[in-house]
Order: C-alpha cells, then structure tokens, then sequence
C-alpha cells in the first residue's frame, strides 16, 4: 500500500538524521558501531515480531533471502555520513530509486497509470535535480578549513555513490523476490534481513572487543535512535514492494526529501530556494501517487 512506502520515507528520514547526529568524524569504528546498534535492534524486534505473529520461519529462508540481504547490508550508506552534510548525501543516495525503476520497466514492463506514472517520473526529477543543484552551487566545505564539522574527499562521495549503486540492486532483488515471483514472504522476509544483520552486529561487536574500542555514549545513543528508525522502515518496507515495487521504488527514495528536511529543523543545514523547489516537486508527487491509490482503491 502507499502508507507503508510513505511511512518508510519518512522512518528512513528520521534514521539519517540520527545516523548523521550519531556520526564521528575521527573514530575509524563508528560505522562498526552502527552496524551493532542496527543488528541489535532488529535482531529483537525480528524475535518478537516471529513470536506475536507465530510466523512460520527456518533457517532456509534466511539462506534463501541471503542474496537481497548482503546487498543491503554492504551498502554502507551512513559511513559517508561522516565527512558530507546530510542534505549533501542523502539525495545521492536516493538516487537508487531511479536506478530501480528503469530496471523493473525493462525487465517487468509493468503498466502505470497516468496519474502513477506522472508521480514516479516527478520523483525521479526532482530527486536528480537535488543532486544536481548541490554539484552547482559547490555547497561541499573544502578539505584545507579542517576546523569544519565535515569535510569532502573522494573517498567521501564515493560512499554515497556506491550505496546509491548497490542499494539499487537490493531493491531491484526485493521486487523479484516479493513481488513478481513472491519467492518469499513478506514476513519471512523481514525476518531473514533482521536476523541477517544481527549476526553481522555480533561479529561487530567481537571486533571492537578484540580491538579494545572506545563507546562513545553520546554518540551511541544517537546510534540506537536510528537503530530504532531504521527498523522501523525496514518493517513498512517489505510490506511496501509486495505491494508495487515499479512504484514503491521511487517513493521510498523519496525518504531524502525528510532527510533533508530533518537536516534544516535539527541541524541548521541551509538550503537555498533552488533546493527548496525541488524539495517541493518531490512533495508533491508523493502527493500526487497517495491520491492516485485512493481514486484506485
């Protein structure tokens, strides 16, 4: 449904800007660290949501859905947070959607509605002009200012680039697995990536044991906030591209845009008018696809 890709935006927004606020520039192990907040989270909430639900799960569906999981668990998309402003990454990232959306209209050739397809191709726009707004007005901070907060390097946007890339194959593999062949279900899904992911955070968590890390509490408890945000997308995600994953796609990417603005409200990012209308354009394409159901449904 909508809501569920909608309430995934806007959860994935939230987790950015904790994950942003949670971000420490010179500790080497902070994605580490946010690796073992996330699996940590989502190793629980896969534990009670098994049992309140009595879902029928097995080892198989975790091996099954392995594939799916890797690609999102090594995207690493918030290590860039370190060095770039949240409004600066979060669109690169998000450019995925578009990535998946040209993918599941060459290999499903699913048919849109004029009103779905006027929301998806907004989206994609305004989600592209966000990025391209950035790159012109040269927002970056420049590397030789090392008193500032964040700072830019290649290794920098390459984060963000490769998550934008691998992140894009994930969902393309989600759509295959939950929506054109329902290889699995949806809940046997979210499962297996939560449990997934949790192993990985303890294998995290022995690293840093083994490497006699630093606990940043401050930090960490910005960790778990987005621990809890990321879950919580991750739950109205799977449900999202069992609905429509042609359209789900895009609107999910859309997440950048409450990114965005998060970063303004809580971090006193500015944005400029430019970016504001794009902004906009986004806003009102998911909008434009929420009335677009109701007149379906």
């Amino acid at each position: 449904m909508f809501i569920f890709a909608l309430l995934t935006a806007i959860c994935w927004g939230g987790a950015d800007l904790f994950y942003k606020a949670g971000a420490e520039e010179k500790n080497k192990y902070s994605a580490v660290k946010t690796v073992i907040a996330v699996g940590l989270v989502m190793g629980i909430h896969a534990f009670i949501y098994m049992l309140a639900n009595k879902v029928e799960f097995t080892f198989l569906d975790i091996v099954k859905y392995l594939p799916v999981s890797a690609l999102y668990i090594i995207s690493i998309g918030y290590r860039g947070l370190r060095y770039l402003d949240l409004s600066v990454a979060s669109p690169v990232q998000n450019a995925s959607g578009a990535l998946v959306l040209v993918l599941c209209l060459i290999f499903f050739q699913t048919a849109l509605g004029t009103l779905d397809l006027i929301g998806v191709i907004l989206i994609t726009v305004g989600i592209f002009a966000i990025g391209l707004i950035e790159k012109k007005e040269e927002a970056y901070v420049p590397l030789v200012d090392s008193d500032k907060k964040y700072r830019v390097s290649v290794l920098a946007i390459l984060f963000p680039i490769l998550y934008c890339i691998i992140d894009a194959l994930g969902t393309f593999a989600d759509a295959i697995y939950l929506d054109e062949l329902q290889l699995i279900s949806e809940d046997a899904a979210l499962i297996a990536y939560e449990l997934t992911f949790f192993v990985c955070a303890i294998v995290c968590f022995v690293f840093l044991l083994v490497k006699k890390a630093d606990f940043n509490i401050k930090s960490d408890k910005f960790k778990l906030g987005a621990a809890v945000f990321e879950t919580a997308g991750q739950f109205f995600y799977v449900f999202a591209m069992g609905w429509n994953a042609t359209i789900a796609a895009p609107l999910v990417a859309s997440y950048c845009v409450f990114s965005i603005l998060f970063s303004v409200i809580f971090l006193k990012e500015k944005l400029s008018l430019r970016k504001w209308l794009a902004v906009g354009l986004v806003v009102a394409s998911v909008i434009l696809l929420g009335i677009s159901e109701g007149l379906a449904s």
